[in-house]
């Protein structure tokens, strides 16, 4: 069996502004956890004791939450690829080939078969068997992969392989009529210490565009395995909001609503005020500690509603995520969104700033504004910002 891991969790997460404004990515909440905590959790199941994550960007968010990871049963430590400067921690990313180098350099951790995970996916793959099959074939690299829809080629990486399983091309985001397959990269693989050896001593080097293509090229032992399991990647806002649905519908193994069930479908967290003779509830929905439901509201799930919300009177909520402290005004509708206390978008991205909040509290000073920052399409979707939505 293996017993090491390392999680990449450095990335910038630009495709998933704002929820990565001041969130690393793997920190993003589903269903009131981060999604490294389910790799997390996954891992110590397949029997994994040793994890190290590389981190830079918000890289104490991570820290401070998963510690030495003895509460989650397994040891983890940490590299951080930055430096200071004037007081400051400036993150500097060293990609995902660069963040293994420099792990094995602080201590030579990948001194056997280690598995490699990005931390932005949830996954219920058979680590060992995978380990057992790479083993067997004498790869010193293997990429797990899954098959996608011809038009999703473009969002990951793609291996065409022999019968064999050996690794003939791997393309990172091709073109559809540039790619050989439809086999993607799921992000999870399993390496040897050899594999060291064909990354750059300097410099930030990547595993899908540099490292890979690279082992190809010299016709090293590089397998692709493709496997049936759960692979639920959040890439983009899109991707975040029909993971969350799916996941509040019972349609991911091993995840289930928390709290108190007080209606069917309908799940509470401790201390929250409802008005429960006069709110229309529709399944499933989760209400968090602290929030409170005013009177004459809709809710139709799937819908999170994280800790500390207020729905105020008359509004209607719908297959939408309320993060932590989120206010949404009375009579406002939101739809098919991601709300916080200080941002809106639609699944999607589109954004528009709270139209209820005063000049002096706004996140956003205006739309163009907010469009500059995250680079996201501020037309209006009317069902969702007609109405208020304000500050805690």
């Amino acid at each position: 069996m293996i017993n090491k891991a390392i999680i990449l969790a450095a990335g910038r997460g630009t495709r998933l502004q704002p929820l990565t404004a001041d969130t690393p990515k793997p920190m993003i909440p589903l269903l009131g956890k981060p999604v490294m905590a389910y790799i997390v959790e996954h891992l110590v199941r397949q029997g994994i004791t040793e994890i190290m994550v590389n981190t830079s960007h918000f890289a104490h968010r991570i820290e401070q939450y998963f510690g030495d990871g003895r509460r989650f049963g397994v040891h983890m430590g940490y590299s951080f690829e930055g430096h200071f400067k004037h007081g400051h921690i400036v993150p500097e990313p060293l990609g995902s080939a660069g963040a293994l180098r420099h792990i094995h350099k602080l201590g030579s951790f990948i001194d056997d078969t280690t598995a490699v995970l990005c931390g932005d996916a949830v996954v219920d793959i058979k680590l060992q068997a995978a380990a057992a099959t790479h083993r067997a074939q004498g790869a010193i690299a293997s990429v797990i992969t899954r098959e996608v829809a011809e038009q999703d080629v473009s969002n990951y990486g793609i291996v065409a392989s022999n019968a064999d399983g050996r690794v003939n091309s791997f393309l990172e985001k091709p073109a559809p009529h540039q790619a050989l397959s439809r086999q993607a990269s799921t992000g999870i693989y399993l390496i040897e210490p050899e594999v060291l050896a064909h990354i750059p001593a300097q410099g930030s080097f990547d595993i899908g565009s540099e490292l890979f293509p690279a082992l190809v090229r010299q016709g090293l032992p590089f397998f692709a395995q493709s496997h049936d399991f759960e692979w639920l990647d959040i890439g983009r806002l899109s991707d975040y909001w029909q993971v969350v649905q799916r996941m509040m519908q019972g349609q991911v193994a091993c995840v289930t609503l928390p709290g108190l069930q007080m209606l069917p479908g309908v799940h509470v967290g401790l201390n929250t005020r409802v008005a429960w003779d006069s709110v229309q509830f529709e399944g499933p929905v989760y209400i968090g500690s602290g929030s409170r439901i005013d009177a004459g509201c809709v809710v139709r799930g799937p819908v999170w509603i994280g800790n500390g919300c207020h729905v105020q009177a008359g509004a209607v909520v719908e297959r939408s995520v309320l993060f932590d402290y989120a206010k949404v005004g009375a009579g406002a509708t939101v739809r098919e969104a991601l709300v916080s206390h200080d941002y809106c978008v639609s699944k999607e991205g589109h954004a528009e700033p709270p139209i209820s909040m005063p000049d002096s509290q706004r996140w956003w000073g205006d739309a163009k504004e907010s469009q500059r920052a995250f680079g996201l399409n501020t037309s209006a979707n009317e069902s969702c910002w007609a109405n208020s939505l304000a500050h805690c």
